[in-house]
């Protein structure tokens, strides 16, 4: 739920709408730091951490694939 609860009347976007955009915005954020965390983690030469984050980044790709997917079938 969007921190608002104001459910539309000002921004025009369901809350449900804005709750699966804010998740896919989020998603790709967390995607893209954990590169830079990957990085880290590869000059520390510490493959477990690696191997954690690299999990950890393909389920935010993951779950923007599927935010996306959601988004293209109610938009238009």
């Amino acid at each position: 739920m969007s921190t608002t609860s104001e459910a539309g009347q000002i921004t025009g976007t369901k809350d449900k709408d804005y709750d699966l955009i804010w998740f896919l915005e989020h998603c790709l954020e967390n995607a893209l730091r954990l590169e830079t965390y990957i990085a880290d983690a590869e000059r520390g030469g510490d493959q477990e951490v690696v191997e954690l984050f690299r999990k950890a980044q393909a389920d935010s790709r993951k779950g923007a694939e599927l935010a996306k997917g959601m988004l293209a079938s109610r938009i238009g």
